[in-house]
């Protein structure tokens, strides 16, 4: 009997694509085709514009030959076109029933730290964060420096929802952090 983990069903197999160009150019078009020409699929995608950057995330899926010819053009394509990539084989994000989607906002004058202050109180609690979206801008009357976040958390069921809730706007008034939680509406 082999300890070798199981190989993947044949459409299974997965690579993470990051790629970065400057603004105004998108990726989106280049990474898309050749998720498309080389016969996977694109399974999800995200861009941002970041900075001077545009950068998208993708995650293409497709059987070995199709991956491997992938890799293969996003190597042609990042010496010919110039553009910034990373990619890397990943496996399929397990199932996590127990987790509770909840959104939580934040909003407060901006100063150093917030963002880090946020994930170690989730990193501590043993809640996931899943996804983030946080930018700093000027509040239009005053001139001020604000951040903003929004973040969507996993929460283990088996956790006091109330209590959680509590201790995280109990944090928040402590920083000076407005902020809501609220479970994530599909």
């Amino acid at each position: 009997m082999s300890d070798q983990p199981p190989r993947p069903a044949t459409n299974e197999n997965n690579l993470l694509i990051s790629a970065y160009t400057a603004h105004p150019e998108s990726p989106l078009l280049a990474i898309s085709r050749r998720i498309s020409d080389s016969g996977c699929n694109l399974i999800e995608a995200r861009l941002a514009t970041i900075g001077a950057d545009v950068s998208v995330l993708a995650l293409a899926q497709g059987p070995w030959d199709a991956v491997a010819k992938l890799e293969a053009m996003l190597t042609r394509l990042e010496r010919e076109d110039g553009l910034r990539l990373t990619w890397y084989r990943t496996g399929t994000k397990a199932l996590q029933s127990e987790l509770l989607p909840y959104v939580i906002e934040v909003v407060a004058a901006d100063k150093p730290g917030i963002l880090f202050q946020l994930a170690d109180f989730f990193d501590r609690q043993g809640i996931s964060v899943e996804n983030l979206q946080s930018m700093r801008y000027r509040a239009m009357q005053t001139g001020a420096e604000m951040f903003s976040a929004q973040i969507t958390v996993g929460i283990p069921s088996s956790m006091h929802i109330a209590a959680l809730r509590d201790d995280f706007l109990e944090f928040c008034d402590h920083l000076n952090l407005d902020a809501i939680m609220d479970p994530m509406k599909f």
